[in-house]
């Protein structure tokens, strides 16, 4: 059954007014006259069967039932603006603003811009170094590449990668520093990027809880204490998504081969109005494009890695990775 609705001039009409608390500035707005708005607005209360409006004088106020009525009024003409602009909007030119995990953001996607702009020297790219999930619904961002356990609600996602964990370090402190075993990481400093369950959890895997562990920095997040392991600063836990490039460079190894999978993963996330869009459709498929490039080139070069103690099945992380 079809849904019974008013007719779309004396809606735009009521809106108009209601916004301008006069008929006048309605009218001139919808380049109308004054007499075509009352007579629009007089048609719309006889189809509702309620009064919209109190006159006094030449300004108008809402009655309770206009009040009442002009939030969805409102919202259904955002709407079709919206999606107006959406479909107008060029799919491979224009501006598109973009939330990444600050992580991910540095050590993945910086180091792929000029991919990006080959492909598509048109498009302006606003990159946000963020992981906060009220970025979703913030109208001035139009996709999210976030991490977390894909509970947000109301909005369109899709995994676009999982990770897993393992110690890193400089080539320059392992070589002054051996670690042939896991016992060797006592001497070492131990970086964290979260509360310390991330390493808790990768050192149960590797049978050493019992490990003594002297000196250890807490770095706030991933991308830290990853930069921090970079400058021969400790040993950190680095992950198969940021730390690859890092590891083909030779600026950091893994002396290790076992990981642990982290909780979380990494989600494409933005509003449902937004999936339609046709520039953010091409961000979103550059981004899978990417990682299954990534995905089918070898593994990369890890020199220095020694077996761990036993080789167990990975453990799931306890915590949230701090990747912000």
């Amino acid at each position: 059954m079809a849904k019974r609705l008013p007719p779309l001039n004396p809606l735009r009409a009521f809106e108009a007014t209601a916004r301008h608390a006069s008929l006048t500035k309605a009218a001139g707005e919808l380049n109308v006259t004054h007499g075509a708005v009352s007579h629009q607005i007089k048609a719309l209360e006889q189809s509702l069967g309620v009064k919209l409006f109190e006159r006094t004088g030449q300004r108008v106020k809402l009655t309770p039932h206009g009040a009442e009525f002009l939030p969805a009024v409102s919202a259904a003409f955002d709407g079709i603006a919206a999606a107006t602009q959406r479909m107008t909007r060029p799919a491979s030119a224009g501006a598109l603003s973009v939330s990444c995990v600050p992580a991910l953001l540095l050590l993945w996607m910086t180091p792929r811009l000029g991919s990006f702009t080959a492909q598509y020297p048109d498009i302006q790219l606003t990159l946000i170094p963020s992981n906060d999930p009220k970025d979703i619904r913030a109208p001035q961002i139009d996709v999210c590449v976030h991490y977390g356990d894909g509970s947000w609600t109301d909005c369109w996602m899709r995994k676009w990668s999982g990770l897993e964990l393992f110690p890193v370090v400089s080539p320059t402190l392992i070589n002054n520093r051996p670690i042939r075993s896991v016992r060797d990481l006592a001497d070492h400093v131990f970086l964290h990027g979260d509360d310390g369950r991330e390493w808790h959890t990768w050192l149960a895997a590797a049978d050493a809880l019992d490990l003594e562990r002297g000196r250890r920095h807490h770095l706030g997040d991933a991308r830290m204490a990853t930069e921090a392991a970079v400058h021969g600063h400790g040993v950190a836990l680095g992950d198969s998504v940021t730390a690859r490039a890092l590891l083909a460079r030779g600026m950091l190894v893994a002396p290790f081969t076992l990981s642990v999978p982290a909780v979380d993963d990494f989600y494409v996330v933005c509003r449902n109005e937004m999936r339609s869009a046709p520039i953010v459709q091409l961000f979103i498929d550059w981004l899978f494009a990417e990682k299954e490039q990534d995905e089918g080139r070898a593994d990369a070069p890890v020199a220095g890695r020694v077996p761990s103690r036993r080789k167990r099945p990975a453990l799931k992380v306890i915590g949230a990775r701090a990747l912000s």
